[in-house]
């Protein structure tokens, strides 16, 4: 059994675990780690099938809780040296990782893959096994050449959607932050989004909108977006709806 458990998403915390069989990596841990054992009791996940911790970049809403779930479950965590050095996580097993290394993780193949985002060295991950493909995408102003062709070759894409223009535009963040936002070196908007699914159309991929940001977006408005701009059935866009949700998606070959 291959799946993706997305824990949380967005600006108040990221962790997802990816689990095949009874082994698991978790990608980033931006909340509690009491949050996190809450919320992976809730999916049904042992913590014991945890092996490493990946980490995608250092902000607070990807690694908050890093260093004490690093700790609490003894595991490593797992990211390039900018990234660590940028993290100031405490005392933890750390495992040094190249973007675009290889490396395995039990019996998942996983490669780190450049993104676009104002942080030190922010990577996406391609998680691979069995011929099966799960990507995680979030923080990235816009879609690089690595991260795009990995999404037309996911069966499971979870890639941001994290502001819908007109919100942002009209909302109540200081020109600075908006802008930041907007560049190339801040979030995917919804449309950007859509455009890429759109560029790499597969059948069956399954598409999970993810970082969605409460103040800029909402569910609704990203899977409608989505779905209108792609021709894909509503159905088949999820999300997070509300803060506590969870979803387990299961990777389909």
């Amino acid at each position: 059994m291959f799946e993706v458990h997305v824990l949380a998403s967005g600006s108040d915390g990221n962790c997802a675990v990816i689990q095949l069989d009874d082994e698991a990596i978790m990608i980033d841990a931006g909340i509690s780690c009491k949050k996190t054992m809450e919320l992976m009791g809730k999916e049904g996940i042992d913590h014991r099938s945890l092996k490493a911790l990946l980490v995608t970049h250092e902000h607070s809403d990807h690694i908050g809780g890093a260093g004490p779930v690093s700790r609490k479950f003894n595991i490593p965590v797992m990211c390039n040296k900018a990234t660590f050095d940028c993290s100031e996580i405490g005392s933890v097993e750390y495992a040094e990782i190249r973007t675009m290394g290889s490396f395995c993780v039990g019996s998942m193949n996983i490669t780190p893959l450049p993104t676009s985002h104002n942080a030190a060295e922010p990577n996406a991950f391609l998680v691979e096994a069995d011929g099966r493909r799960v990507l995680v995408a979030t923080d990235t102003g816009k879609l690089t050449f690595q991260v795009e062709h990995a999404l037309k070759e996911a069966d499971v894409a979870v890639i941001e959607a994290n502001y819908d223009k007109k919100m942002l535009a009209e909302g109540p963040y200081p020109i600075y932050l908006k802008r930041l936002i907007a560049s190339d070196t801040g979030h995917l908007a919804n449309v950007d989004c859509a455009e890429a699914i759109k560029r790499t159309m597969r059948d069956n991929r399954q598409i999970f909108l993810a970082h969605l940001s409460k103040t800029n977006n909402a569910p609704d408005i990203a899977r409608e977006t989505v779905a209108e701009m792609t021709g894909l059935k509503r159905l088949q866009i999820d999300c997070l709806e509300f803060q506590g949700d969870t979803r387990t998606l299961r990777v389909r070959g």
